[in-house]
């Protein structure tokens, strides 16, 4: 049986399927949202907040918990869209600001640009760089060797 979840702050509602995880929702809608772990939860691209109808969703795993507890933008209402299964009606998602840097393709071409949106980490959500700021060859250097770290560490790990 299909649900219906409201998208905020884009005002767009989707409809998924009962048990299928938030995530399955934002990628049919064509959301530019990132899974970087391929929905293992052991990163922070899919982070979300759930305004509303937590009740309705799954309870957390230990996996998803250990994850969140390093994202520096977590609060109450925090969920990973893989992990968190849809199972009843009022669930409402809004999706967090910013752009991982593991999205980036080009870093190079942002130099000497300002930023349009906050730089984030794709597994502790931490802002690299904020909107508005200049971005610096030695921020592309440390940008880049964010990106090499996150690779490193997501294909050491393995889904248990």
């Amino acid at each position: 049986m299909a649900k219906t979840i409201k998208l905020e702050p884009i005002s767009q509602e989707t409809v998924v399927q009962t048990n299928a995880n938030i995530l399955s929702a934002l990628l049919d809608n064509e959301l530019d949202i990132l899974h970087d772990c391929n929905g293992r939860g052991m990163c922070s691209t899919c982070h979300v907040y759930i305004k509303s109808g937590m009740e309705s969703l799954s309870p957390m795993n230990r996996r998803e918990q250990r994850t969140l507890e390093v994202i520096t933008t977590t609060n109450t209402n925090s969920r990973l869209a893989c992990q968190a299964r849809v199972m009843g009606e009022g669930v409402v998602v809004e999706l967090p600001t910013g752009t991982y840097v593991t999205a980036i393709t080009d870093t190079e071409s942002l130099i000497g640009t300002r930023a349009e949106q906050n730089i984030l980490h794709p597994i502790t959500s931490k802002v690299l760089v904020e909107a508005g700021k200049l971005i610096t060859r030695s921020m592309i250097s440390q940008l880049n060797d964010t990106r090499s770290q996150v690779s490193d560490y997501l294909a050491r790990t393995t889904d248990t």
